[in-house]
Order: structure tokens, then C-alpha cells, then sequence
């Protein structure tokens, strides 16, 4: 099971801080392209990746037991 984070907007669209995952192994973008069907996200093709506290990849494996973080980009001022 993966644990995915969510922050500001995506938050804000599924009304959850977390979702627990059931996959063993897949890339950053299969998980993200998953997030979008699942959750109705687009905007998820615009944030960050964090896999275990360390920025990831599209490209990068997540497998079972890591915990995901999805983050919006801010702005302000």
C-alpha cells in the first residue's frame, strides 16, 4: 500500500489530507495518470512529487510501504 499526501487544491477537491493506495509497483506518472481517473485531478499534471521526503521523477518507482506527496505550486508575495 502507498500513501499519497495531498495539499491546497487537491486537498480542497477530494476533501481528503490522504488516500491509501493498493498498488505494488508503479511510476510516478502511472500513479499520477490513476489520481486523475480516480479523483477527477487535472490539475495533478502540474504539481510536484515527493517520495519519502526526497523529490521524485516522473519516471521514479514507488512500491508498497512508500509515502507519496503531491504538491501544488504556490505563489504569493
Amino acid at each position: 500500500m502507498i500513501t499519497v499526501l495531498l495539499f491546497a487544491e487537491l486537498q480542497e477537491a477530494t476533501g481528503r489530507e490522504r488516500i491509501e493506495v493498493e498498488v505494488n509497483d508503479m511510476s510516478v506518472s502511472e500513479l499520477k495518470d490513476w489520481m486523475k481517473r480516480k479523483y477527477s485531478l487535472p490539475q495533478i499534471d502540474r504539481v510536484m512529487t515527493a517520495v519519502n521526503e526526497e523529490y521524485a521523477l516522473p519516471t521514479d518507482r514507488v512500491k508498497s510501504g512508500d509515502v507519496v506527496a503531491f504538491i501544488p505550486p504556490v505563489s504569493g508575495g
